[in-house]
């Protein structure tokens, strides 16, 4: 098995134990668990989700894409990829047995201290004649930095003011926002418009890059808001949101005349993958504009469905569709396998079930409607389709011979 195709594959399992995990957590509702803390299983699901499927399949496609080829061979990488996967592990194994305490916080600061190894590795390695595509690479990078001052911080403010402390939770949501909003998106930003061979317009590009970077500062001023209530903090959102759709009509622009030749050459899986994660950032957007309405912005964090259904919208429907997009068109995935056309369109099925449940619940609580009827076992139900579009997914990577390097 060559490294790469391993990589890929650790990285699937990683996000079918992430998915497992999420399914039991669904499970509970319906018959609770008497032995097991629904709490760690919610920080492990998280954790394994983010680091163990994002973070290591982003690692994958960074050094595929970016890292030249006689630079990738290095065997860093692969001694890289494992010691983090080991870190993973960990803490797929920690968090469900104690939740955040010794073994899970040492796994999961080590992950950092390997992931600050991979910028610098990337720094050095990534081809020196930067284009738009490596511009937004080494932004990214340096967001993922940026976002971990918000964890450095935490230990101090246990310390001094404690857990429940205003300063310890805008720690958290400052990590989650530069993760999310800066390091993964820009990198999938940057994967898909590696995607495309032709030259980009620099001037609209430049533009693009500026107004997304600022409007990622600005808006992080929208989970602050959650803790600190100051009409600036309101005014300094909207004003990033402003930026960030603007930033995505130069994006549009610049990548328009590109866009026919471009689907020209894309089965019809990988374009509506592309499709799926495309209209999902657009609904994100739409989403930023609804909660900048007054009623919404109060209780936007509070209803519990909508703060779930907006995480999945972005992991799931965002980077996982961009990432499902590039690894089928450059056949990273064996996109003609029977079984892998059943298995994506079995996961996509499974999330917009629960995307639509999840919403549709929290417009229930927002209404004072109560619960919808038979909602926890419709959502385990669709839950299901995600874990078994991913086994088939992983079942068709197996089976392919494919050679990935």
């Amino acid at each position: 098995m060559n490294t790469q195709r391993s990589w890929i594959i650790c990285c699937f399992i990683n996000f079918i134990v992430a998915s497992i995990m999420g399914l039991l957590m669904r499970f509970a509702y319906l018959f609770p668990f008497k032995n097991i803390n629904y709490i760690y299983l919610l920080h492990a699901h998280s954790h394994v989700a983010m680091l163990g499927w994002v973070y290591m399949m982003i690692f994958v496609l960074i050094v595929h894409f970016f890292i030249p080829k006689d630079k990738n061979d290095n065997p860093i990488y692969n001694q890289l990829f494992w010691i983090t996967e080991f870190t993973v592990v960990g803490m797929m194994i920690s968090f469900p047995i104690q939740g955040y305490a010794l073994f899970s916080i040492v796994f999961s600061t080590l992950h950092i201290l390997l992931s600050y190894f991979f910028c610098w590795l990337v720094w050095r390695d990534c081809s020196k004649d930067r284009g738009p595509a490596e511009k937004l690479l080494i932004v990214s990078i340096l967001f993922m930095v940026f976002s971990t001052f918000g964890v450095w911080c935490l230990g101090p403010t246990i310390n001094m003011l404690g857990k429940q402390s205003v300063f310890y939770q805008i720690a958290i949501q400052f990590f989650l926002h530069f993760q999310f909003n800066g390091w993964f998106l820009f990198a999938i930003l940057a994967l898909f418009v590696k995607q495309f061979k032709n030259e980009i317009e620099t001037r609209q590009f430049r533009i693009f890059l500026t107004l997304l970077i600022l409007g990622t500062f600005f808006t992080v001023a929208f989970p602050i808001s959650w803790f600190v209530k100051d009409q600036i903090l309101k005014c300094l959102n909207t004003f990033g949101f402003l930026l960030e759709v603007i930033a995505f009509v130069y994006f549009y622009k610049m990548l328009n005349p590109q866009i026919n030749q471009f689907k020209a050459n894309l089965d019809s899986l990988t374009q509506g993958t592309y499709v799926f994660a495309l209209w999902s950032l657009s609904l994100k957007m739409i989403l930023q504009l609804a909660v900048l309405l007054p009623n919404l912005t109060e209780v936007s964090h509070q209803i519990r469905n909508w703060v779930i259904g907006f995480i999945h919208l972005t992991t799931l429907g965002i980077i996982t569709g961009f990432l499902f997009g590039i690894l089928l068109q450059n056949n990273l995935l064996q996109r003609k396998a029977y079984l892998l056309k059943i298995g994506v369109k079995c996961f996509f099925f499974g999330y917009v079930i629960t995307e639509i449940l999840l919403f549709l619940q929290g417009i229930f609580y927002f209404l004072d409607k109560g619960l919808l009827f038979g909602y926890y076992e419709a959502i385990f139900g669709a839950s299901i389709f995600i874990v078994a579009g991913l086994l088939l997914i992983l079942i068709s990577v197996l089976k392919t011979k494919t050679r990935f390097d």
